[in-house]
């Protein structure tokens, strides 16, 4: 089956299996999903239910056993070679030894961008973040938070639509993350990214999407996907709303009927 023109990541009937000495683990089984440009689309679900296999298939990263996943209408390897996207992984991963503006510059220098080219976009992803001024620190020198924008950054450098976001808050405090989501949410609307979104928080996915993907434990399969009602304009206050409550309910009957508080 072929993705439709729009979707950026297309998957029909994607199985992954895993041979352990214990015998097959189903990490996947039988998704159908399109992200469609533009999207912000969360997926939640328990631990191991396959939220971020499916971001590492869409990133080359695994490779699927069945079924068929395209990349803007390429295959996970070749979007992984055209660096059709960025990944933001649970940890910033920043290397220590290099400044801020050198972790941002990795990827650029990799890619073979001349120093003229490097110091625009990290000057530029800098600004995105609101991390200008900061290019000089070290990452041991900033919070965990602003760690977690640097990283961001690193991941928007070479200007790839499609953004992949592992629970890039998951470790933060409350207040912090919040605060994180609201940028998100400014960051999203200023580049048009399509972003997909992998979290354990019900508030968060349903704040930040535009579509959420409930999944079940294993094996990982999608028992629903909710389009969000609410309007663009999202000012935190929005969670304490009846519209939000009413999506935040469905979200958690998913989780319930997916036995996703059973081990």
């Amino acid at each position: 089956m072929t993705s439709s023109a729009s979707s950026v990541v297309s998957a029909r009937n994607l199985c992954l299996t895993y041979d352990t000495n214990d015998g097959p683990v189903h990490a996947l089984s039988n998704v159908d999903l399109d992200v469609r440009k533009g999207d912000f689309v969360s997926f939640i679900g328990p631990s191991g239910c396959g939220k971020t296999t499916f971001l590492r298939v869409i990133a080359d990263l695994e490779r699927k056993t069945s079924g068929d996943i395209t990349v803007n209408g390429m295959t996970p390897d070749e979007a992984r070679k055209a660096r059709a996207y960025g990944y933001v992984f649970q940890a910033a991963a920043l290397y220590p030894w290099r400044t801020i503006e050198k972790n941002i510059a990795l990827p650029l220098e990799i890619m073979g961008y001349d120093k003229t080219e490097r110091a625009k976009r990290i000057a530029q992803t800098l600004e995105l973040v609101n991390l200008a001024g900061f290019e000089k620190k070290f990452p041991w020198q900033l919070s965990g938070g602003m760690q977690q924008r640097a990283s961001i950054a690193r991941a928007l450098a070479f200007d790839a639509d499609l953004l992949l976001m592992d629970e890039p808050f998951g470790a933060l405090d409350e207040i912090v993350r919040d605060h994180l989501n609201e940028q998100l949410l400014k960051l999203w609307k200023r580049t048009n990214k399509t972003i997909c979104f992998v979290t354990h928080s019900i508030p968060e996915a349903v704040y930040l999407s535009t579509k959420i993907v409930v999944m079940s434990p294993r094996p990982g399969r999608v028992t629903d996907i909710i389009e969000s009602t609410l309007p663009t304009e999202r000012p935190l206050g929005i969670r304490e709303t009846p519209e939000f409550l009413e999506i935040a309910h469905r979200v958690r009957e998913g989780l319930r009927a997916g036995h996703s508080y059973e081990e």
